[in-house]
């Protein structure tokens, strides 16, 4: 048992929840699913989506029942409906066939990720090869690579980094998926360097804050609990992430999509128990989470400290609402 574990041991006498801070949304998250919600305010259902809007099942369904539509293919999109993309952003070519096709377009794509895609523009115009450190299938990994017909290679994991062939490597950059593990995004990015020494780095690393700032709470809570719930949905990358970095610092861990499945043998024997929640995960999730808790037992709420975020995204033209008309 680590110092810090054996230190709550000693001082606490009921079984406690430790809320990780901070938690749940982020504001690409934020902005992502106002613009939907505003897009349905403004001009009324049906509001077409192209991907789930984030990686939330319990988001995805009350938008759902607010009159959003999700699609994955264009054809699906009725002539002239208001089309939202999602914060995980698209390919060049499903831009331009979506802007072909005449629709009101919305772009909900988180500005982190979208940074990317202006940095990729950028230095493709001056002869630059990418490789690409994410995940083969995510939409983010897909939008960003497709915003390039060629000379865009993934890396996924290390031994991927001596297999890749860019055509030439006198003008080669790496970017990231932006909801990555701080800690394998960083032994990929050792491996690229050490393979090619010149290559240019982002000014500014492409991991969000966000998912930076998630995974630092972690560190701090794991070391502190006897167990880690982590809130978020399997399709959720920087869910995924937390609760693979609890386990891998030791502490066993679980995520769960919906409060209804916490198996209370997780939560069999242990004092501490540690709560967190992906960026796409709502608050009132955790705080059902905190209710099944209590019913198991747990007496008191106790909130880590941690940064506070107080980041914002603007909506896009056009979607900001008059507040004495609602329109």
């Amino acid at each position: 048992m680590s110092d810090a574990k054996q230190a709550l041991t000693n001082e606490a006498t009921e079984r406690s929840v430790y809320l990780a801070t901070p938690r749940g949304f982020c504001a690409g998250v934020d902005r992502a699913i106002d613009i939907v919600e505003h897009a349905l305010a403004k001009f009324g259902a049906p509001i077409y989506v192209r991907h789930e809007i984030v990686h939330n099942t319990y988001v995805v369904n009350d938008l759902k029942e607010k009159g959003a539509i999700f699609i994955e293919d264009l054809d699906d999109v009725p002539p002239g409906a208001t089309l939202v993309f999602s914060a995980h952003g698209v390919s060049r070519a499903t831009q331009e066939e979506a802007e072909r096709r005449g629709f009101s377009i919305f772009d909900a794509t988180c500005p982190l990720v979208s940074k990317v895609h202006v940095e990729i523009a950028k230095l493709a115009k001056e002869g630059f090869e990418f490789l690409m450190i994410g995940h083969k299938g995510h939409p983010e990994v897909e939008g960003t690579m497709g915003q390039l017909d060629a000379g865009i290679h993934l890396v996924e994991e290390v031994e991927d980094v001596a297999r890749v062939a860019p055509e030439q490597t006198e003008r080669l950059a790496v970017v990231t998926q932006t909801t990555l593990s701080v800690d394998d995004a960083a032994s990929i990015m050792a491996a690229i360097k050490a393979r090619f020494p010149s290559i240019r780095e982002p000014k500014q690393q492409d991991i969000c804050y966000a998912t930076q700032n998630r995974q630092d709470a972690v560190k701090v809570l794991s070391a502190k609990v006897d167990v880690v719930i982590v809130v978020g949905s399997p399709t959720s990358s920087n869910s995924n992430r937390l609760a693979e970095l609890a386990q891998r610092l030791g502490t066993p861990a679980h995520m769960l999509d919906d409060p209804a499945d916490l198996d209370p043998a997780w939560v069999a024997g242990c004092d501490r128990v540690g709560l967190t929640a992906g960026a796409s995960a709502p608050d009132v999730l955790v705080q059902d989470v905190i209710t099944r808790l209590r019913a198991l037992g747990v007496l008191s709420v106790q909130s880590m400290p941690g940064v506070e975020e107080a980041v914002q995204f603007p909506l896009p033209k056009g979607l900001r609402l008059d507040a004495s008309s609602g329109q």
